[in-house]
Order: structure tokens, then C-alpha cells, then sequence
């Protein structure tokens, strides 16, 4: 029987084999970590701490009125060294926070638990969500508690739980689902009550079989109305869009949002922090990062610190080896390539991929032969090819009108161009541009 999928896409070799069989490890407490004060889409927040004062781990550190937004805490206990701009993993300085470890251990400040969470009202439960710095942990960090509370004119009547993770190399999400089930379960229960539905799906790629099977297992065990979707291995089956059309049958509409098709799209390492935040109080101040590849020494799951710094990961997992030639955060398709190790995790690091020299050096571009097949691979069927032109040639309101900003940026066209035109680099920049020309737009009206 032919497994769900979505239309178009590519196959690119998913490299799991270096993490998928390695336990959940978890790292010593780092001696100092460097909180971003923007880790999700929105509002950036503001710092609420002094350069001097001693803090508790879960203790807020930055915060924003605005509700785009979400807190941000510190994940050790010690003392603030300084507050300034540093290197982000994304590109570019932002304000941090750092914070120098003083103790060996843990001195918590928790959020009171909610114990009787199943008869607890939704504004207590959403609240809490915000309160935790709880966003969209695959990658995106999107602030939660926006996505749980939908507008009164949007009916939800479905749930979707992506445990895809169909980004080469990465294995945090699958490693969760066979060492913490039980937490995604109560945390997926926590957000389909919140959203008020009784309909819930675990999309799951079929090249994780050992995580269907522990899922679906715990699923009937624990007498839930969730059913585990196996799903066929391609990219991007982990995009909410894709996947709501895999899992579902429904086509989002064109600027469209989940919600516009009845339905919410969260990750399996949120529910894990929506468990943790509802059920023992703890704000989000870890996540689950794969540190894989053939560049370095030790590939393997390690439960880490947020704002600790990648190379105190690397050098965790045995280092770099001396081949090692490119540092991501996240996967080869979506991710970002470092040039300072220094750089901290944030919430939406997923995973940190290192890939050594191997062969000839990758070719350069060449001119566009007009084959086509970036238009076959492109999940959202757009034009690729000519939108990386208008924008490469600064023909931002062009670009737009060919609906550069519906792009994913899920890569799958630079992937398969035999030119190696870099596509989505340019497409990312025409984005960017657009972005730009409508904020001067504002701004003369």
C-alpha cells in the first residue's frame, strides 16, 4: 500500500545512520552560556536583568509586552558578566545576555505546577506556554501560545504532531520519540486541549520504523485518540504545508496559514517542552541537538544547555576531525553555515553538522540551461529559476509578483540544479528585499 506523501519534492540521502541508534546524552552544565534575547519570531525582548546580579536556572532574563514575543531565561544558575552584542548563529550580532555558572548544581526557579492540568481552563494552560519561552522548536521558533490561540473566526478541528524530521543528518526528534514518548504524549494532550480538539495525528517518515512502532505502542496503551501516520521518506514531508497535505488531504491556500484549513502543526520537541513547562513548571532552557556528521569525531544526541556555546559541544562529541571543512546549524538543506564557534544554541537549534572535504571541491555556478527541474522539485510550485534571477537582479517588486514571498526556502531547487546555482541564497536576499520595499512603502504612507 502506497504511503501518504505530498506532490513534488526531492530525495535527497537522509544520512541518519551517524545518530539514529545513539541515546539522549546529556551535557555537564556548561561554566557560561550566552542568552539571545531573540530566539523566535517577533518582538525581540528586553533585557530585565543587571549586569552583576546573581540569577536562578528558569529565571526570566528578557521579556516583551508585545505578544508576538516570547521570554527568554537563563539556563544555569550564576551571575550576569555583562549584557552587549554578540555573533548569532543566524548571521550578524544581537544583544545576549552573559551569564558566568557559580554553582555545581541546579537552583531552580520554578513555575508552580499544573497538576490538574486536564481540568485546568485554556487561558491558564496558554499563559503558561508564554511564560515558559515555549516556541516552535523545529526550527522555525515561532512563539507558541500565538499558534495555540487562533482567531474566533478560524475553526480548528485537528491536530497534527510532526515527527518527520526530514532534514538530512538530524535525529533529535526520532531519538525523542523512543526515549521520552510518554512526555510527547502528555504534551500533546496539554496542546490539543488548549486548542480545544479531540482529532490528533503523529505524521512520522517510515524511514523510522522503531519510532512508529513505540509511538503507536504507547498510543494504545495509554488509550488516546491520536493516530500515528507513516508517511513516505521524502523532502520536505516535515513542512507544516506538505504535511498537512500528506496527513490530511488539505491544500493551504496560497499566503494561506494552517489554520486556514482547520488545523495546527507542532513539532515533537514543543510538546516536549509544553509537558515540561505545564507538568513540573520548568521554562524552556534546554533542548535535544544532534552533533553529527563525517566532520566530526563522535556524532551524538546530547541534551544541551540553551546559549551554550557550539564549540563546548564539539568539544564534548571529541571535536572536529582535521578534514572538517563546514560547521551548520541545522541540516544541509535549510541550515546555517557557521564561521564562529563561539556562537550559542538558541531554541531553534535543531541540530550542528559538521562535514568534512571529500573529492573535488564543489563545482562553481554556471548559467542556467533552462531544464526545468527546479520547477518540477519545488513543493510549492513556483518558478525557482526566474525568481532567483529578478532578485539577483534587484527586480524586487517582479519577484513578488511571482510570489517569492510563498517560498519555504526548504532548498529542494538548489539541491537538484545541475548548474549549482545557489537558488535559494538569492531567493532568501529577494525576501529580504521585499521586506524592505514594504517597510519604505509604510513608511511613505
Amino acid at each position: 500500500m502506497r504511503l501518504p506523501t505530498f506532490i513534488k519534492g526531492v530525495h535527497p540521502n537522509d544520512y541518519k545512520h551517524f545518530t539514529c541508534t545513539k541515546l539522549i546524552e546529556t551535557l555537564p552544565l556548561p561554566d557560561h552560556v550566552f542568552i539571545s534575547l531573540q530566539q523566535h519570531i517577533g518582538a525581540p525582548c528586553t533585557v530585565v536583568v543587571e549586569k552583576g546580579q546573581e540569577i536562578k536556572t528558569g529565571q526570566v532574563v528578557g521579556s516583551s509586552d508585545a505578544y508576538v514575543s516570547s521570554p527568554v531565561h537563563s539556563s544555569i544558575t550564576g551571575k550576569v558578566k555583562d549584557i552587549g552584542t554578540f555573533v548569532h548563529p543566524v548571521g550578524g550580532k544581537v544583544q545576549m545576555v552573559y551569564i558566568q555558572r557559580t554553582a555545581d548544581e541546579d537552583q531552580w526557579e520554578l513555575m508552580p505546577a499544573i497538576s490538574d492540568w486536564q481540568s485546568a481552563s485554556i487561558d491558564r494552560l496558554n499563559q503558561r506556554v508564554r511564560a515558559a519561552g515555549i516556541v516552535g522548536l523545529g526550527g522555525a521558533a515561532f512563539p507558541t501560545h500565538v499558534k495555540l490561540a487562533p482567531p474566533k473566526d478560524k475553526t480548528i478541528d485537528s491536530f497534527i504532531l510532526n515527527g518527520c524530521e526530514c532534514e538530512p543528518f538530524l535525529t533529535a526528534d526520532h531519538r525523542a520519540m523512543v526515549e521520552q514518548t510518554d512526555k510527547i504524549l502528555a504534551g500533546m494532550a496539554i496542546i490539543m486541549k488548549i486548542l480545544g480538539v479531540k482529532d490528533g495525528f503523529i505524521g512520522i517518515e517510515n524511514n523510522k520504523p522503531d519510532a512508529i512502532e513505540t509511538m503507536r505502542a504507547a498510543v494504545r496503551q495509554g488509550e488516546y485518540n491520536f493516530k500515528v501516520v507513516s508517511l513516505q521518506v521524502k523532502y520536505p514531508q516535515g513542512a507544516e504545508k506538505m504535511l498537512i497535505q500528506s496527513v490530511l488531504k488539505r491544500q493551504v491556500p496560497t499566503g494561506g496559514l494552517p489554520m486556514d484549513v482547520g488545523t495546527v502543526v507542532n513539532n515533537i520537541g514543543t510538546a516536549i517542552a509544553v509537558a515540561n513547562a505545564v507538568i513540573t513548571g520548568k521554562a524552556l532552557v534546554e533542548r535535544i541537538v544532534t552533533v553529527t556528521g563525517d566532520g566530526i569525531n563522535e556524532p551524538k544526541n546530547v541534551l544541551a544547555r540553551i546559549g551554550t556555546p557550539f564549540q563546548d559541544i564539539l568539544n564534548h562529541c571529541g571535536g572536529l576531525k582535521e578534514e572538517a571543512i563546514q560547521v551548520f546549524m541545522g541540516g544541509p538543506m535549510m541550515g546555517m553555515a557557521q564561521y564562529n564557534l563561539q556562537v550559542p544554541i538558541v531554541k531553534a537549534t535543531s541540530g550542528i553538522v559538521c562535514t568534512a572535504e571529500k573529492g573535488q571541491p564543489a563545482e562553481r555556478a554556471m548559467p542556467c540551461i533552462r531544464c526545468g527541474t527546479c520547477v518540477s522539485a519545488c513543493p510549492m510550485f513556483l518558478l525557482p529559476t526566474r525568481i532567483a534571477r529578478l532578485s539577483e537582479m534587484g527586480h524586487t517588486a517582479e519577484s513578488e509578483d511571482l510570489g517569492i514571498m510563498n517560498c519555504i526556502e526548504c532548498g529542494s531547487c538548489s539541491f537538484v540544479c545541475p548548474s549549482q546555482i545557489p537558488l535559494v541564497q538569492w531567493i532568501r536576499l529577494g525576501k529580504l528585499q521585499v521586506g524592505e520595499m514594504k517597510r519604505k512603502e509604510k513608511e511613505a504612507a
